[in-house]
């Protein structure tokens, strides 16, 4: 998802500036670095909608990740500043898809995009509907 104008609604962006600990030997970030990313940008865009992620547990909802992806574009460098831009760009009876793309600081450029999927899960791990209180403060 690159275009602006296909990308899920509604969004958050997440600035970033670039650790030298984010960066690998070649000085570029280090790939498992985006997961770190797109979850500060996902916890970001909950709590954007008033509710952190911790909340959101206390209330018995855990949101495992049960599939991540991120495809690499251009390379990003040391306290180079970016923005992550996450929304949810599917929802399953139990489950939720959310969409990622990062972005020079101008954010024209993508430098990478990407999807984690998350089970909507109760205490005991057992899968669950995802609540009507959760898509309500999530934007469905």
């Amino acid at each position: 998802m690159t275009d602006k104008d296909q990308f899920p609604s509604p969004d958050t962006w997440y600035g970033h500036f670039v650790s030298y600990g984010e960066t690998d030997a070649m000085g570029v970030v280090y790939y498992g670095e985006y997961l770190h990313l797109f979850e500060r940008a996902r916890s970001q865009f909950i709590r954007e909608r008033g509710m952190s992620y911790a909340r959101v547990e206390e209330k018995g909802i855990f949101l495992p990740v049960r599939e991540a992806c991120c495809r690499f574009r251009t390379p990003l460098r040391y306290d180079q500043h970016i923005w992550v831009r996450c929304a949810i760009s599917h929802w399953g009876r139990a489950s939720m898809r959310f969409a990622y793309e990062v972005r020079t600081s101008d954010r024209k450029d993508v430098a990478a995009t990407g999807e984690t999927e998350h089970a909507c899960v109760n205490p005991a791990g057992r899968p669950v509907r995802v609540p009507d209180w959760l898509k309500e403060l999530f934007g469905k």
